[in-house]
């Protein structure tokens, strides 16, 4: 669907968002039946990681028709993978005509940004995180418990890992925002980076769905490594933006 015009009706705008997210409810019911039928590839390639630590342990299921909701899952999961460039582009039609020309010009690169982001946190957790966080939970199993581990858990386990570290690499564009739509000075940021770091540890706690000290740290230091880095990028990009708060501060 082509990008709209920026005045219309309040009706206009409900009846523009039905339309969008019947596109994007489409797509994604043709890309599920899709992914059901590719499902076992798309399961091997999800927990190729946690293969040297489980082996073959992850193919159990103890329900009749946890077969057939497991590939559904991963239908799923491929299609808002796949479909991802068609439901960023209909979210951003919508919301992209409401703003101004330099602020939509801001809003097309950090959206790129925050595509490239979060694939960099989805390929930094496949590849370095997702062995060795797998690796620590089996271990603590001891020889008191023995690990019988169903699909469905071998799967939502590695979903929720990939997308939280996806989401949590998506700080620069927060801090980018917070700065530039001024509701967190970049001064007070700067100023209280002990705070932030304090408030990424926690967050990296929250999202990691395991005790794993080597994934939380690992999160967090990455976080911190992002935070730092935009600030520096947005000191550079806003810095008119920047000065002009830190004046308009001195003369309140």
């Amino acid at each position: 669907m082509p990008i709209t015009p920026k005045r219309m009706p309040f009706m206009g705008h409900l009846n523009e968002l039905r339309k969008r997210l019947t596109v994007v409810a489409i797509v994604l019911s043709i890309l599920t039946l899709v992914g059901y039928l590719f499902s076992e590839e798309i399961f091997m390639l999800l927990i190729a990681p946690m293969r040297p630590v489980i082996g073959d342990q992850s193919s159990y299921v103890f329900d009749i028709l946890e077969a057939m909701s497991n590939r559904f899952r991963l239908g799923l999961f491929g299609a808002v993978v796949v479909g991802s460039p068609i439901i960023s582009y209909e979210a951003l039609a919508f919301f992209l005509p409401a703003l101004k020309p330099k602020e939509r010009r801001w809003f097309m690169w950090t959206f790129v940004a925050s595509v490239v982001l979060f694939l960099a946190g989805v390929a930094f957790c496949y590849f370095l995180i997702l062995e060795p966080s797998t690796l620590w939970l089996v271990e603590q199993s001891g020889e008191t418990f023995e690990l019988l581990l169903r699909a469905q858990s071998a799967m939502t386990f590695a979903m929720w890992f990939l997308a939280g570290f996806g989401l949590a690499f998506e700080v620069p564009v927060v801090v980018f925002y917070l700065v530039y739509f001024r509701v967190v000075p970049y001064a007070v940021l700067r100023k209280n980076w002990r705070v932030v770091w304090v408030i990424i540890v926690v967050v990296a706690s929250m999202i990691t769905p395991d005790w794993n000290p080597w994934s939380m740290l690992a999160l967090s230091g990455a976080m911190v490594a992002l935070f730092e880095m935009s600030m520096l990028l947005v000191r550079v990009m806003l810095a008119r933006k920047i000065k002009a708060q830190q004046l308009a501060d001195e003369i309140v």
